[in-house]
């Protein structure tokens, strides 16, 4: 399996990442470079899927940057992981909900790593756990399916700064709270990237 495995050291500016998705995207097409699978982190910013409605945004003073990924409107910065993927499914499986069940397994199976157990839901798109007898919200799924080949990926919520989600409503879902790693597992995370990445590419395997 020839996928490129990208992992920024520095944060990366969100456009930035998304004009490079882009052009990698058509690169991948066109067979002129090898799939992708890029971890990083981005600064502070908020930015919003095709389903995003303005009353999603609870303060109003914050600058939204709008993209063509699934989904409403979510926050990313440091201390949350963004793992996007550039895979042709042409050449694996032209099936969405196959792709999206990678992603949510790749998640959880990492997740199960830190003694934690998580769920998928089908109507509240993303990965959930059960604290303090609340469902929380720890990963969001928002993926770009063009020609059979995906970009955007999920975020994972490892020790970001969770005050952030307060000024939306995240990912459209009202009253539903969202948890990091470090607020219920000890463990350490410091070879957590490659543990998604390997989780990943079994599950793609699979």
């Amino acid at each position: 399996m020839n996928i490129e495995i990208k992992i920024s050291k520095k944060r990366v500016d969100y456009i930035k990442a998304v004009k490079y998705l882009e052009k990698r995207h058509a690169q991948v097409l066109n067979n002129k470079k090898p799939e992708l699978i890029w971890i990083l982190e981005h600064p502070p910013v908020f930015t919003a899927g095709i389903s995003y409605e303005e009353k999603h945004l609870l303060d109003k003073n914050q600058n939204v940057i709008t993209t063509d990924r699934g989904g409403k409107i979510t926050y990313h910065g440091p201390g949350q992981i963004i793992f996007y993927t550039i895979i042709n499914l042409n050449t694996r499986k032209r099936d969405i909900r196959w792709f999206i069940n990678v992603l949510e397994n790749t998640i959880i199976d990492t997740l199960r790593f830190y003694k934690i157990d998580s769920v998928s839901n089908r109507k509240k798109i993303g990965i959930w756990v059960k604290h303090k007898q609340k469902q929380k919200k720890i990963a969001a799924i928002g993926i770009k399916i063009k020609k059979w080949v995906t970009y955007h990926g999920f975020s994972l919520n490892v020790n970001v700064n969770l005050n952030k989600f307060k000024k939306i409503v995240p990912c459209g879902l009202k009253n539903r709270n969202v948890i990091n790693i470090k607020d219920i597992s000890n463990k350490k995370t410091n070879n957590i990237k490659k543990i998604l990445v390997s989780n990943f590419i079994s599950n793609l395997e699979y």
